[in-house]
């Protein structure tokens, strides 16, 4: 996010004192008390953390364990040096001074290397980033109202997760933002706390728990995820559980607020977050020698995009912004949504066209980006007081969020991965993604919640969905299989109450008979 000051004597301070200022991180070489803490991981994570890695199959390592106490107090006590942040995931520190103080610091035996945000000054190393059943349903079935958000979830057919119980219910996610200013005391989102669904809060910024300032910004993405106003407005997870984080620093834009967001959502993966939502986007700095290129979008190199891939190393989706850029001289996405872990999440309109402010990919590794599309113009939002609409992809990331939610909540052993591999395979794109709309707009109705999926009209059932080899249909009779582009790929009739797909190209299809046309995936 960008900010304009308007203290022309502050920026003239400032101006003058980066001369001699620089930031930087410094990376430490090991973490000495490693085998202990994870020998107790207790006494680093809490147990819903464990839980969660237990339940994705997913190891404890020394990224899990605090950064060493004893090397960050001899960072903190060195002359000229300004400590602001760390992160044990890149058991780094975040710290001011000047370069050669700064480059002092490599005499400290403890010190691995040093990464200046000034592009000027060093190169930015690049380290690789890790490689990484359904639930039982009830039988009561959920329906809401939506009021005046019943088009940006029915445009993701979001409503039929709904319809079977899948609301977010038992999902912690947090919002990682600029500022959630009202929540705490409007009465749209008062079920939150009466239900006791907001769980943790911290500002990283002033370092304090006062999140309801600063900024709306929070509050509207929030409320595209979590509101449950029946007849007004309902969020694409009413029942989720939230964690509210600010790592936004709205004075400024400064390499500082990458370390920020960072240590939220290390705290986020301490509290047991199942996925993270962030509606920020970082490129350009105050300081232009700060600032990335676009050959830097290549998930590797920003501190925060390397944050983020952690993050779902740990067990955590992590949903991002495209960005808003995409009729600007930056017509890319931004950092973390370059990261090939995170799902970044672009732009549409009513019509299902791409906004022009929706930035695009590819990568600078060409990668398609973004993932997916959602509603992101005239979305309705809660803020100043307010039912209204509003525009950009910090609003379109989090109704997929609380879709992913949703998803979680029917398949709580899925990774992070598996769960974003489900939502481009239920895009409408998914057979020919591009740089505008990534895979495309993602249809719940093909997402199953069964391991077998039964649809039925006239007495036809056909399962399951997706499927490998065969589909079997509960009776012999015609069929036509059409590609999602019309085209004709195969028919005949059923024999044995079944037919062989094993040949087809992964994808969406339809199923047509003389009764009923069923849309079906091949995975």
């Amino acid at each position: 996010m960008k900010k304009i000051l308007f203290l022309t004597g502050f920026l003239l301070f400032q101006s003058l004192q980066s001369q001699n200022t620089e930031d930087a991180w410094i990376y430490f070489t090991d973490k000495p008390q490693a085998a202990q803490y994870l020998a107790n991981p207790i006494s680093m994570l809490s147990q819903r953390a464990l839980d969660r890695r237990n339940r994705l199959n997913i190891s404890l390592d020394e990224k899990d364990v605090p950064i060493d106490n004893n090397y960050l107090q001899q960072i903190k006590n060195t002359t000229g040096i300004t400590y602001l942040a760390h992160s044990k995931w890149l058991n780094a520190v975040h710290i001011q001074g000047n370069e050669n103080d700064i480059n002092n610091l490599l005499n400290l035996s403890f010190v691995d290397h040093i990464e200046f945000a000034n592009k000027n000054i060093g190169t930015i190393s690049r380290p690789q980033p890790n490689n990484l059943q359904p639930n039982n349903k009830t039988n009561t079935r959920t329906t809401y109202d939506y009021g005046a958000s019943y088009e940006q979830i029915h445009m993701l057919n979001g409503e039929l997760m709904h319809e079977q119980n899948f609301t977010g219910q038992g999902v912690l996610l947090a919002i990682i933002d600029a500022g959630f200013i009202d929540v705490n005391s409007a009465d749209i989102f008062q079920h939150l706390y009466q239900n006791n669904n907001i769980t943790d809060v911290y500002n990283f910024v002033s370092h304090d728990t006062n999140v309801y300032q600063f900024s709306s910004h929070g509050t509207a993405v929030l409320s595209t995820i979590a509101t449950q106003s029946q007849g007004e407005m309902v969020g694409t997870a009413p029942e989720v559980s939230i964690a509210l984080y600010v790592s936004e620093d709205i004075s400024q834009e400064m390499p500082i607020e990458e370390t920020y967001w960072t240590q939220a959502a290390e705290r986020a993966d301490s509290l047991g977050v199942d996925i993270i939502n962030t509606s920020l986007s970082y490129q350009d700095f105050d300081r232009p020698e700060y600032s990335y290129t676009m050959n830097d979008l290549d998930g590797q190199t920003s501190f925060i995009s390397r944050a983020a891939a952690t993050a779902v190393s740990r067990g955590i989706t992590v949903v991002v912004s495209a960005g808003n850029s995409g009729n600007t001289s930056w017509p890319k996405i931004g950092m973390p949504a370059d990261s090939p872990f995170v799902i970044t999440v672009g732009a549409v309109d009513n019509n299902r066209i791409k906004t022009d402010f929706s930035s695009t990919g590819p990568t600078a590794d060409q990668r398609i980006k973004p993932d997916v599309m959602a509603l992101g113009q005239n979305t309705t939002i809660y803020n100043n007081g307010n039912i209204q609409t509003g525009s950009g992809t910090s609003f379109s990331s989090p109704i997929i969020a609380g879709m992913v939610a949703c998803m979680i909540q029917a398949y709580p052993h899925k990774t992070p991965m598996q769960i974003k591999q489900d939502l481009i395979s239920i895009s409408d794109r998914y057979n020919q993604p591009d740089n505008e709309y990534g895979y495309g707009i993602p249809d719940f109705s093909l997402y199953q919640t069964n391991t077998v999926t039964e649809i039925t009209n006239k007495g036809i059932t056909i399962y399951p969905n997706p499927a490998k080899k065969y589909i079997h249909i509960s009776k012999q009779t015609d069929y036509q299989i059409v590609s999602i582009e019309g085209k004709l790929i195969m028919k005949g009739k059923t024999r044995k109450k079944q037919i062989d797909i094993s040949q087809l190209s992964d994808g969406i299809y339809y199923l047509s008979t003389p009764e009923k046309t069923f849309k079906f995936i091949k995975e």
